[in-house]
Formats: structure tokens, C-alpha cells, sequence
């Protein structure tokens, strides 16, 4: 397992928001965290990513216990992700905010950059070339130069996982990547996902809309921060607790 959640608890005064959550994703895989609204699901990931620190329980990341590590340190350690609301530089053009996110695993050191060496310059080269790379991949190569805040929301969306890749993760954490986007936007953020996890990344995905288990290999389910199910996609839709999670007692068979 790459990632592996125990009993991990957040208490925020007399509100439990996550309450015994336990999950854990495998390497390789597209795993999704589904629940209806306030159910929990960003607050499970902002203490698996150190935005927050737990009550109770623990987070191991590639065999170690990360609880409570802060972001850059998880970050550096190999978990990237995305957040509702992306936070962008919003002045600087796509390309830039793209090549700033390379400069958390530093190949120079301050001398090089103040010098000018020719380690400096091959860093920056290189900073550069993945960072087409990665405008490539995610379709904004043709919005490079365009500031960050220009960008519609859906290409905005794009740019925060351009970013989240450029810190080289193995494990893709993604907030709800689809919401706002258009029917032909969804479609091909899916696929971008999909051809994320055929190059080996592993993503984890929290989202509102269904359609994101047309990817997922494994689904937990949610809900007033206690987990409701887990298992295929298959066994989700099935789940008597996730339908009624979703659309009340009246449509429980």
C-alpha cells in the first residue's frame, strides 16, 4: 500500500467532522472518495496532507508514519494534490506557474542562481522542458503565455493539476477536479487521469459527480466523516447506506 489511513479522527470543538476514518490505496491505482456534500471528504484530505493535524489516528506514506507533517514536507516527500478552489499565481502566466512548482526539489544552490553557472542554467532548462511537457499533457500548451487569472475555469482546474504534477508525486491527490467544468472538459480531464495511471501514477480522488467511478479501480464511501463503504465500483452503486447517503431512505429497496 502506498497510502494507509487509521482510525484517524478530527474534532473541531464539539463537531467530530472525521470520525475513525480507515482507508488505504493501492500503488498504481485510481481509488475515489465519494460522498454527498459535507460529508467529509476535504477534510480527509487536508490532515492527510498536513493542511490540518488530527485529533486521533495516523497516516502512513510509503511505510512511514507522516501524521501531521507539514504540506512542504509531504509535499517533498512525494504527495501532490489539488484543491477546490485553485490556488494560483495569478499574475504570472500558465508556463511560469508551472515551472515555480519545480523549484520545491532545488537541483542548484543559491550561489549557482546568483552566478549564473552552468548548473543553474541546465536546472533551468530542464525546469522548462517538463513544464511544456506538462502544459502538453494536461491541453493548455496553446494558453503558455496567458496570465493564470485570464483563464477559465476550466482551464484553471487544469493548471492545478499541471502544478501538482511538476512536484513529480507518486501519489496524485485531486479535490474535486471536475466541478465547474463543461460535459467536453470532464471527458477529458477523465482521460488525462486515465493515461496519468497507465504511466504508473497513483490517484487519489475525492469527487461529488458519479461519473469519476467510471475510472476508479477501488471507491470509498463517506458520509458525516465515518466511512459507509468500500470495495468495486461495482459494490458502491449496490450499497444500501451510499444510496441512501446520496438519495435518502425513501429509495433504499
Amino acid at each position: 500500500m502506498l497510502l494507509e489511513i487509521h482510525s484517524l479522527t478530527k474534532n473541531f470543538g464539539g463537531l467530530v467532522a472525521v470520525d475513525q476514518f480507515s482507508m488505504s490505496v493501492t500503488e498504481g491505482q485510481i481509488v475515489g472518495l465519494i460522498g454527498p456534500n459535507g460529508a467529509g471528504k476535504t477534510t480527509v484530505f487536508n490532515l492527510i496532507t498536513g493542511v490540518i493535524h488530527p485529533s486521533a489516528g495516523c497516516v502512513e506514506f510509503d511505510g512511514k508514519d507522516v501524521t501531521g507533517k507539514s504540506p512542504h514536507h509531504l509535499a517533498v516527500s512525494g504527495i501532490g494534490r489539488t484543491f477546490q478552489l485553485t490556488p494560483l499565481f495569478t499574475e504570472f502566466t500558465t508556463l511560469e506557474n508551472v515551472v515555480a512548482s519545480y523549484y520545491l526539489h532545488p537541483r542548484t544552490r543559491f550561489w549557482d542562481a546568483f552566478f549564473n553557472t552552468p548548473a543553474y542554467r541546465r536546472n533551468e532548462a530542464f525546469a522548462m522542458e517538463q513544464s511544456l511537457k506538462i502544459l502538453d499533457l494536461v491541453g493548455l500548451s496553446k494558453v503558455k503565455d496567458e496570465r493564470a487569472k485570464n483563464l477559465p475555469h476550466g482551464y484553471q482546474k487544469m493548471l492545478g493539476i499541471g502544478r501538482a504534477l511538476a512536484v513529480q508525486p507518486r501519489l496524485l491527490m485531486l479535490d474535486e477536479p471536475l466541478g465547474g467544468m463543461n460535459t467536453d472538459e470532464i471527458t477529458f480531464t477523465m482521460e488525462i487521469m486515465k493515461k496519468l495511471r497507465d504511466q504508473g501514477m497513483t490517484i487519489l480522488v475525492i469527487e461529488h459527480n458519479m461519473q469519476i467511478l467510471d475510472i476508479c479501480e477501488h471507491v470509498v464511501a463517506i458520509n458525516f466523516g465515518q466511512k459507509i463503504g468500500e470495495g468495486t465500483v461495482e459494490e458502491i452503486r449496490n450499497n444500501p447506506e451510499v444510496i441512501k447517503a446520496y438519495l435518502g431512505d425513501q429509495n433504499v429497496a
